[in-house]
C-alpha cells in the first residue's frame, strides 16, 4: 500500500471533517429555513386574507349602516312618495356612489317607490325573487343576495348584491307593509377582491356559506361554464384555517376566513409549488455557499497542512543528510511545539553521534598503536635468544674473536633496535642493523652462507619501520639455507622507485610451493600436519611468525595497499619484496637516530 505524505494525510482529514461539518449544518439550515418560509407563507397568506375579510366586513356593515338610515328615513316619513322624502333619499344615495337603487316593494310585489326615477320593465315581477322572499320570511333581518344581475328597470344590467328587509311605510294614509330594496353596485366587492394576489398564481374567492354558492372568484365566467370548480365543500366545513388541497391537478394550500353577519367566507388559494419554489431557489443558494465554502475549505487545509509539514520534510532531509555520512548537519527548530522538540533532539543526537565518532577514532589510534607496539616487541625476545644460544656455543668452543664480533655486531643491533623507543628509523639504520644481524648469523651457521648489499644512495634518506628486514632474513636462513646441502646466498637490496622505497630479500634456498606461499602471510599452515621438508618454513618455531608480523605493521603503519610480496620456486630460492612511501629523514633523525 502507497505510503501518503503527512501534509497530504492533514490536508484531506481537515477537508473532509470540514465539508461534513458544514453539510451537516447545511442541512440543519435548509430545514429551519424551509420550515420557516413555509411558516410565512402560510401566515402571510393568513394575513392577506384575514384583511380582504376585514375589508368586506367593513364595507358591508357601512352599506348595512347606510340601509338603516334610509329604513329609519322611509319608516318615519309621512307618504313613501312625498317629494321631500326622495329628495332626503338621493342626497343619502348621492353621498355613496355604489349604491345603484333603492325600491319600497309591497306584499304583492307592487313597486310603491323607486329611486332613480328609471322607467321599470314591463311585466315586471318581483314576487318570486329570492332576495324579497327573504325579506317576507324574515321582515326584521336584513338580507344579503348573491350577486346578480339587476332587471327592474329597462335598459339596466348592472351586477348587484341587493340588501332587503321587511318595512311598513305610509301611502295615501294608510300603513302598509312592504319590502325595502338596496342594490349596491358589486363592483366593489369584486375590487376589494380582485386586488388580492397570493403568490404569483394565488388569488382568492368568496362563497355563501350557506349553500355553497359563488359570490366571487376572479375566473367568475370559467366557474359558472364549469370548466374551473373549486372544493368548496371542503372549505364549507372551515370557519377559520388553513388545509392542503390535492383534489385538483395541482396541489393548494388552502385558507378560509368568515365573514361576520353575511354568512360568506373569503378562501385564499395558495399553490404549493410556489413554496416549492422558494425552498428550490434556497435549495441553490444553499449549495452555491457550501460549494464555495469547500473550495475555501480545501484552500486553507491546504495551506494549513504545508505550514505542519514544512518543518517535518526539513528534518527528513536533514536525516537524509546524516544517512549519507554528513555528521555536520543541523535542522532549524521551528514549528509545532512536537516538531519543535523532535528537531531539538535529533541535533542533539546528531552532536552526541559526532562525539561518539571522535571517541571510535581516538580508540582505532590507540588499539593500533598498542598493537604496532605489542607486534614490535614480539621481535626483540625471539632475537636475542638465538643470539645468545649462538654466542654461548661459541664460547663453548673457544672461538673468541668470533665472539667478540658477534658481540660486537650484537651491540650495535641492539643500539639500533632502541633507538628511542621511536618506531621509525633510517633506512640507513636499518640496512646496518641487516647486515650486523646476518654477520651474527653467519658466524652461528659456520659460514653456511654469503650475503650481498646492492643498495641505491638515493634510498638511505628515506624513513622505514624498525626491524622489519630481519625477520626476512632469519625466515631465508632456516627455512631455506640451512635445510639446503649447498651454500646458499642472501641479496638484500633497496632501490627507489615511483616514489617508493623497494626492499628485497633474495635466497637460493629451497623454495616453496604456491600453497605455502598462499598459507605464509595467513597463518592457515600453523595447526597442520607438517609436510615435507620444503613446507617446514611454515611450521615451528619461526614458521612465518615473524613474516606476518612484519607485514602486519607494514599494513598498520602504511595501510592496506602495503606489505609483503613473495616469490618463490621450489630448489630455486624464495624472493620477499617491500614497499613504502619515501619519507626523508629529518636531520634530527639522521644524527641521534641510531645513539640509543
Amino acid at each position: 500500500m502507497r505510503k501518503r505524505s503527512i501534509q497530504f494525510l492533514i490536508s484531506v482529514a481537515l477537508s473532509v471533517f470540514s465539508a461534513a461539518a458544514i453539510i451537516m449544518v447545511s442541512v440543519l439550515l435548509y430545514n429551519k429555513f424551509s420550515q420557516t418560509a413555509e411558516t410565512n407563507a402560510l401566515r402571510n397568506t393568513q394575513q392577506v386574507v384575514d384583511q380582504v375579510s376585514y375589508n368586506l366586513e367593513d364595507y358591508i356593515q357601512g352599506m348595512s349602516e347606510i340601509y338603516g338610515v334610509i329604513h329609519d328615513t322611509i319608516s318615519r316619513s309621512g307618504d313613501v312618495n312625498e317629494e321631500e322624502l326622495r329628495s332626503q333619499l338621493n342626497t343619502i344615495i348621492g353621498i355613496r356612489g355604489e349604491i345603484v337603487s333603492l325600491a319600497v316593494i309591497g306584499h304583492n310585489g307592487e313597486v310603491m317607490m323607486s329611486i332613480p326615477g328609471v322607467a321599470l320593465k314591463e311585466n315586471l315581477s318581483l314576487y318570486n325573487q329570492r332576495w324579497f322572499q327573504s325579506a317576507l320570511q324574515t321582515p326584521n333581518h336584513l338580507s344579503y343576495s348573491l350577486p346578480h344581475v339587476q332587471n327592474m328597470y329597462k335598459m339596466q344590467y348592472k351586477w348587484v348584491v341587493s340588501l332587503s328587509k321587511g318595512i311598513t311605510v305610509a301611502r295615501s294614509g294608510k300603513k302598509e307593509h312592504g319590502v325595502l330594496l338596496l342594490d349596491v353596485n358589486f363592483n366593489k366587492i369584486n375590487q376589494l377582491s380582485s386586488r388580492v394576489v397570493l403568490g404569483k398564481k394565488g388569488y382568492v374567492y368568496i362563497v355563501d356559506d350557506s349553500a355553497g354558492n359563488m359570490v366571487y372568484h376572479p375566473q367568475q365566467q370559467l366557474i359558472y361554464a364549469g370548466l374551473k370548480s373549486e372544493n368548496v365543500e371542503q372549505a364549507l366545513k372551515y370557519t377559520f384555517g388553513s388545509f392542503h388541497d390535492e383534489s385538483g391537478d395541482e396541489d393548494k394550500m388552502i385558507t378560509v376566513q368568515t365573514i361576520g353577519n353575511i354568512g360568506w367566507k373569503v378562501v385564499g388559494v395558495s399553490f404549493t409549488d410556489e413554496m416549492i419554489t422558494t425552498k428550490r431557489e434556497l435549495n441553490d443558494y444553499l449549495l452555491n455557499l457550501l460549494l464555495l465554502l469547500l473550495v475555501f475549505v480545501i484552500a486553507m487545509s491546504w495551506l494549513i497542512s504545508r505550514i505542519i509539514a514544512r518543518p517535518i520534510r526539513q528534518l527528513e532531509k536533514s536525516m537524509k543528510n546524516v544517512e549519507r555520512g554528513d555528521f555536520h548537519t543541523m535542522t532549524a527548530i521551528r514549528g509545532p511545539l512536537e516538531v519543535e522538540r523532535l528537531s531539538r533532539r535529533f541535533n542533539l543526537m546528531v552532536v552526541r553521534i559526532r562525539e561518539l565518532m571522535r571517541q571510535i577514532v581516538v580508540e582505532q589510534e590507540a588499539k593500533r598503536k598498542y598493537e604496532f607496539e605489542a607486534l614490535q616487541s614480539q621481535i626483540n625476545p625471539h632475537f636475542l635468544y638465538n643470539t645468545l644460544n649462538t654466542v654461548v656455543r661459541m664460547v663453548g668452543m673457544n672461538r673468541n674473536e668470533e665472539v667478540v664480533t658477534t658481540i660486537t655486531s650484537l651491540s650495535k643491533l641492539f643500539r639500533i633496535s632502541l633507538s628511542k623507543g621511536k618506531p621509525m628509523i633510517p633506512l640507513a639504520s636499518e640496512l646496518e642493523h641487516a647486515r650486523n644481524y646476518l654477520i651474527i648469523q653467519n658466524i652461528r651457521f659456520k659460514n653456511k652462507f654469503d650475503y650481498l648489499f646492492d643498495v641505491e644512495e638515493a634510498a638511505l634518506p628515506s624513513l622505514s619501520l624498525k626491524l622489519i628486514l630481519q625477520p626476512l632474513l632469519e625466515n631465508a636462513i632456516m627455512h631455506g639455507i640451512e635445510p639446503s646441502v649447498d651454500k646458499g646466498l642472501i641479496t638484500v637490496r633497496a632501490w627507489i622507485e615511483a616514489g617508493q622505497v623497494c626492499l628485497q630479500v633474495s635466497d637460493n634456498g629451497l623454495g616453496m610451493s604456491d600453497e605455502q606461499l598462499a598459507a605464509l602471510l595467513t597463518g592457515e599452515a600453523d595447526g597442520a600436519a607438517k609436510p615435507s621438508p620444503a613446507s617446514s618454513v611454515a611450521s615451528g618455531a619461526g614458521s612465518g611468525v615473524g613474516v606476518r608480523n612484519v607485514h602486519e605493521r607494514i599494513r598498520l603503519f602504511y595501510g592496506d595497499p602495503y606489505g609483503l610480496q613473495f616469490e618463490s620456486e621450489l630448489e630455486e630460492g624464495t624472493t620477499v619484496t617491500i614497499r613504502f612511501p619515501f619519507k626523508p629523514a629529518d636531520a634530527e633523525t639522521e644524527g641521534k637516530g641510531e645513539e640509543g
